[in-house]
Parts: structure tokens; sequence; C-alpha cells
């Protein structure tokens, strides 16, 4: 791992990708690593585009701003290929990341810019066949793990066990899906 890797989530209020950004900052904690996870407040509100960030690195952090170039970029929601340039300042040795149906081929053609790595994931599809509901989160978490390789996945799918165990205390039903989900999604990302 590079001693710093910077992420910016896109997504849609409502989506997870905030909660997303902040589980994720949790699962690089307990492997010992320093992190920061926020997302950039505004006027949200449900269905309006959302920004969040992740900072992981071996080292201390004592950088205290957005990510303005980032290594990884995760799109919760591609429609917002048509309204956000979501890949300002991606660097083109990180790659994107983006919840879609759409070919490779075709996503190219929305970022005409952008000559970096492009990787897709069916996160509805996911969500559908584990949870029973729309969740692109829970997907989109695994397939940034996957593609940055920040942590291992074994260790990731036990930190997410705990995490979801603690989170869901009230609901334990819906452990098994998340887990799920996030299986299916480390295996499906291309």
């Amino acid at each position: 791992m590079k001693d710093l890797i910077e992420i910016r989530w896109h997504g849609r209020g409502g989506q997870g990708a905030k909660t997303a950004s902040l589980l994720l900052a949790d699962a690089a904690f307990n492997t010992g690593k320093y992190i920061q996870g926020f997302p950039e407040y505004g006027p949200e509100r449900m269905g309006a585009p959302i920004t969040a960030y992740n900072r992981i690195s071996n080292e201390p952090i004592r950088i205290h701003s957005n990510i303005y170039e980032p290594d990884y970029v995760v799109v919760v929601d591609d429609t917002l290929l048509e309204s956000v340039d979501v890949t300002a300042g991606l660097k083109e040795d990180g790659a994107i990341i983006i919840n879609t149906t759409k070919t490779k081929d075709e996503i190219k053609k929305l970022l005409p810019n952008y000559n970096g790595s492009i990787y897709t994931i069916d996160a509805r599809k996911i969500s559908i066949e584990a949870l029973g509901k729309y969740f692109p989160n829970t997907p989109m978490l695994a397939a940034i793990v996957k593609v940055s390789g920040i942590m291992d996945e074994k260790q990731f799918l036990e930190d997410m066990k705990g995490s979801f165990a603690h989170k869901f205390a009230k609901k334990p039903e819906v452990i098994e899906g998340n887990m799920k989900a996030l299986e299916l999604a480390l295996a499906e990302i291309n």
C-alpha cells in the first residue's frame, strides 16, 4: 500500500455513501492504519448529490481538507456521471469504480477526459439478491476494498461481520444478507 490512499465517494442522499466511507474507515483502523472518513456537508436531501471522503495511511495523517486529487473514486449512482465531474483530479494511476449496468465502453464514452482504470459492478443486482432491497453502499464498500487492496479481503470480511453485529444488534436478521452482499461484490467487481 502507498503511504497515503485518498478516496472520494459520489452518491445521492440516502444511498449510503457516507455510511460506506465511515465503515471503510473503521475497518482500516482495525487493521492498524491511520484513517479519516468524513462527508462534505451542504444542503443535502434525499436524492441530492453528496460527496464523502477517506484517507488511509500507514503513517499519521496531517492533512485536514477535502480530497481534490484522489487515488480512487467510487460512484454509487451512475446517473451522476451526467451531472457531476466525478473524475475531477482523479489520478490516472488510480481507478474509478462505478455502480452501473453499462459496459466499460459505454462508461468510457461518458468519461472522455479520463484515461485511467475503470471498474464496474451492478450493486443493485447484488443488493437485491443478498438483501431483498436496494442498498448499493454495501457492495460498493467491498468493491473499493478489492480494487484498492487497502486490506486483506478475509480480514475485511471478519471485521465487517463484527461491525454489522454491532450496528444491527437489534436486527440480526440483516447481518447475513449484508455479509452475502460483500462476498458477492468481492467476487463480481471487474
